[in-house]
């Protein structure tokens, strides 16, 4: 009788894919169903409306800099935690996993409460001028607020396995600590950074209850495209919804498909090095 590797993997891999079937392929499936019962040329022109276009146009900008700020903050963090010791970092390292844990909404509130013109921080940024709740500014910190803990909590892990012997090489030969940073840590570090960023990204795409309580939702203006598609639902509008919402799926897709060929010649440059 031949040997399985993985005992019962006729099963696991059955529940597996049956899991995977209900809970992933059938609803992307029935919106994919559903934006193609349009014709061509309405679906273009649904997902070409103006209101839609200002509301990708929003929604991707939006994304890219909170990305942006959480690609370098969230190195920095990751950093930090792995690197140093200080009082209250088991605090600090619970902390990054908070937007995980914390109900959107609430965090919507929370972020509303504080940058609004008479809160904590946003009485101090309104001195300056700077208005943050209600703003395309205010959609960004949502975004980053509840992305980030995706590029620490991918970055964290291999820069703990780092061997320590690659900087004391560099170190001996002369290497200064930003050069070493640049050509010896960085390209290790790239496929997590891809993969965190992307993971980011896609996040921010879809959020959507964090972001409705601080975004003032102003269409031109402040609305998301995920509000879009909640507001045509409201109206029953169910093809419409389902074609805003298969922009978004397609954009996620495009997006972990850059990234992961990127990671394949990250990988294979790191491989060769």
């Amino acid at each position: 009788m031949r040997r399985r590797v993985l005992p019962g993997l006729p099963l696991s891999l059955g529940i597996t894919l049956l899991y995977a079937g209900l809970i992933i392929a059938l609803p992307i499936g029935a919106l994919i169903f559903k934006a193609a019962s349009l014709g061509p040329e309405e679906y273009w022109r649904i997902v070409t409306s103006g209101r839609a276009l200002a509301s990708y146009r929003v929604t991707v900008g939006a994304a890219l800099l909170a990305t942006a700020f959480n690609l370098v903050f969230g190195l920095a963090l990751a950093w930090v935690l792995v690197r140093y010791s200080f009082p209250g970092k088991r605090l600090v390292d619970a902390i990054v996993d908070l937007p995980f844990a914390l109900p959107t909404a609430v965090a919507g509130i929370a972020l509303t409460t504080l940058f609004a013109t008479n809160g904590w921080f946003g009485s101090l940024l309104a001195q300056a001028g700077i208005r943050v709740a209600y703003t395309p500014i205010g959609i960004m910190v949502a975004m980053a607020f509840t992305s980030l803990p995706f590029i620490v909590r991918t970055v964290q892990p291999v820069l703990e396995d780092l061997d320590p012997a690659l900087e004391e090489a560099a170190q001996s030969l002369g290497g200064k600590d930003g050069e070493i940073f640049r050509r010896v840590i960085l390209p290790l570090l790239t496929p997590a950074l891809l993969a965190g960023v992307s993971l980011s990204f896609a996040r921010s795409l879809g959020e959507f209850g964090a972001i409705i309580f601080i975004a003032g939702n102003q269409p031109f203006e402040t609305e998301i495209t995920a509000l879009l598609v909640f507001i045509r639902l409201e109206e029953y509008d169910y093809q419409a919804a389902a074609a805003i919402a298969s922009v978004l799926l397609f954009t996620a897709f495009l997006m972990l498909a850059a990234t992961n060929i990127l990671q394949a010649r990250a990988l294979r440059y790191t491989a060769k090095g």
